[in-house]
C-alpha cells in the first residue's frame, strides 16, 4: 500500500507540472513581512504549501478555492452568529458529497464506507479518520476530486465546475490564483482611495439618490468630482473583468478584488494605455482618467460635470448586490492622509 500510495504522489507531481502556476516552494522565501506579522495568515499559507509537497499542487490553486468560499460565507449583520469548529480553511464540504448521497450517516468518517457510498471524503492526515471539519482531510479530499479530472489548467477548471456547477465560480477562483501566483502571500486585502491626494476632488454620500435617464432607478454609488483627466487609482489588489462602455456609465471599468467584491470605475474619459480584462492590479494603480462620458452610444460625453461614479457590488453567489461605498471611501481617505503624516 506504501508503494502503491508513493508512485500515485510521484505521478501527481509529474502530471502536474506543465500547471501554469509557480512552485511554492521557491514561493516560501518572497512570502512578505505582511503576511508573516499574522500568524493566522502565515499558518494558512504554510498548510497550503505543505499540501503543494504532498500532491504537487499548487498552492495558489487551494488558496484560491479557500478564499472563495471564504467570500461567500459572510453573513449579514443581523443573522446570529454560529458556533463552528476552530478552522484555518473556510472550505465547507456538503455532507451529502463528503460521506455519499445515499450514505445513511451524514456525519461518516469511515474512509472505507465513505469511499463504498461514493463520497469524496478523504483522510489527509493519516489519522485514519476522514473528517470533513479537519483541515488536511477537507484539502486532501478537493484536490483528489478536482485531481481525478486531470492536471492541466483546463482541467482544473473542469473540476472546479463539476464542484460548484457554476461558471462565475470557476471564473472567480482561478483570477485569485493567478493574483496569489503573482504576489506569492496571502495579506492581499489592502486598498486605496480612488483619486491621489494630491489632486483636487469632493465628495458626498449619494447612495440611492433618484437617477432618471434610462428610466426611474436609484444611484448605486458614490460621485467624487475632479478635474477632467485626474487620474483614477486602483481600489484593491484583484483582476480587472470589464474595461469598455456601457450607456448610463460611458467609459467603465470594473475589477473584482481579492475579497471577491466588484469595483466600478465610470464616466472615464479615457483608460490607461495597454489595460485590459485579466491584467492583476494592485492598491494606488491607475487605471484611467476622470471624464463625463456617458448617458448615451459610445463617444457620449459631456452632459454632466466630470467626474467619477464609483460603485461596490459583492457577489452572492448566483447574483451580485450593490452596497453603499461611501464608508469604505472615507476610511480609505483617512488611511491615505495618515500615510501622508508619517
Amino acid at each position: 500500500m506504501f508503494v502503491f500510495r508513493l508512485i500515485v504522489q510521484i505521478s501527481l507531481c509529474l502530471a502536474v507540472a506543465a500547471c501554469p502556476l509557480s512552485s511554492a516552494v521557491t514561493a516560501a522565501s518572497s512570502v512578505s513581512s505582511g503576511t508573516q506579522a499574522d500568524p493566522v495568515l502565515k499558518e494558512r499559507l504554510e498548510l497550503f504549501q505543505r499540501m503543494e509537497l504532498v500532491y504537487g499542487i499548487p498552492w495558489p490553486y487551494v488558496a484560491a478555492i479557500d478564499q472563495y468560499e471564504r467570500t461567500m460565507q459572510k453573513r449579514s449583520k443581523q443573522e446570529p452568529p454560529q458556533k463552528e469548529p476552530e478552522r484555518l480553511t473556510a472550505i465547507d464540504i456538503p455532507p451529502a458529497l463528503w460521506c455519499g448521497e445515499l450514505n445513511p450517516e451524514n456525519d461518516d468518517t469511515d474512509p472505507v464506507s465513505i469511499r463504498f457510498f461514493g463520497g469524496i471524503g478523504a483522510d489527509g492526515d493519516g489519522d485514519g479518520k476522514a473528517d470533513r471539519t479537519n483541515d488536511m482531510d477537507v484539502l486532501a479530499a478537493m484536490i483528489r476530486f478536482l485531481a481525478s479530472y486531470g492536471f492541466q489548467h483546463d482541467d482544473w477548471r473542469i473540476g472546479l465546475w463539476a464542484y460548484y456547477k457554476w461558471d462565475w465560480a470557476v471564473k472567480t477562483i482561478t483570477q485569485f490564483a493567478a493574483v496569489y501566483d503573482k504576489y506569492k502571500r496571502l495579506d492581499l486585502d489592502g486598498h486605496h482611495f480612488p483619486i491621489p491626494k494630491r489632486y483636487n476632488y469632493s465628495y458626498h454620500s449619494t447612495w440611492g439618490d433618484p437617477r432618471g435617464w434610462g428610466g426611474r432607478r436609484i444611484h448605486e454609488g458614490t460621485d467624487i468630482f475632479a478635474g477632467y483627466g485626474t487620474p483614477v487609482l486602483s481600489t484593491g489588489y484583484g483582476v480587472i473583468e470589464v474595461v469598455g462602455w456601457n450607456r448610463y456609465g460611458g467609459w467603465r471599468i470594473g475589477m473584482r478584488d481579492m475579497g471577491n467584491v466588484y469595483h466600478y470605475f465610470a464616466h472615464l474619459s479615457s483608460f490607461r494605455k495597454g489595460l485590459k480584462p485579466g491584467d492583476i492590479v494592485e492598491p494606488g494603480e491607475v487605471l484611467g482618467y476622470v471624464g463625463s462620458s456617458g448617458y448615451g452610444k459610445p463617444g457620449t460625453s459631456g452632459k454632466f460635470p466630470p467626474h467619477l461614479h464609483y460603485g461596490m457590488y459583492r457577489d452572492r453567489g448566483y447574483s451580485e448586490w450593490a452596497f453603499d461605498p461611501y464608508p469604505y471611501l472615507k476610511r480609505w481617505e483617512r488611511q491615505m492622509y495618515s500615510k501622508k503624516k508619517r
